[in-house]
């Protein structure tokens, strides 16, 4: 694909999913101004990546109402407000949240910087890296998938995002 090609695919994903698209702007905007995330903020990402999926919606919403707003924000503006790519440990402190996965904490890091982060996900491995690895989602397959990602944006000079966006849906369209 070529840079005229990323950015087809990422409005046709930003069409598809407009309401996701949108929310994720705004929560992202939130973000970046507060620096950190409140019990309320993780609870609406669970909503937004499981949207489709209602029984792990009400799983995961379950397990991240365990957290505590002190700890929540203690730990997002831990991850958060960190000068550079401190990518292992902006996950690391993320993933401390009770009821946050690597993918979980992959949308939160897309959110707040979507210049240099993307979900991890598997149509976008299998787009990018091949068939993914049988347990892909582990903090370690983020960094690798993370990695690819970074080199194609810099070579395409576009946003990791829009590479993300791309990888995506042009994956989900070819898998249906």
């Amino acid at each position: 694909m070529d840079k005229a090609d990323f950015l087809t695919w990422s409005r046709k994903y930003d069409k598809a999913f407009g309401w996701q698209a949108q929310r994720e702007r705004e929560l992202g905007a939130k973000f970046r101004n507060n620096k950190a995330l409140s019990c309320k903020d993780l609870a609406t990402v669970v909503e937004w990546k499981s949207k489709d999926d209602p029984e792990r919606m009400a799983r995961s919403l379950a397990l991240v109402a365990r957290n505590d707003e002190a700890t929540v924000n203690r730990l997002s503006s831990q991850a958060l407000s960190i000068p550079g790519s401190e990518d292992s440990y902006r996950m690391n402190c993320i993933t401390l949240l009770e009821g946050v996965s690597p993918i979980l904490a992959s949308v939160i890091l897309t959110f707040f910087d979507p210049k240099q982060y993307c979900i991890l996900d598997g149509h976008t491995w299998k787009a990018l890296l091949g068939n993914p690895p049988p347990n892909m989602q582990t903090t370690q397959n983020y960094l690798v998938l993370l990695s690819a990602i970074r080199k194609t944006a810099a070579k395409q000079k576009l946003d990791v995002r829009i590479i993300d966006k791309a990888l995506y849906k042009k994956g989900f369209d070819e898998a249906k």
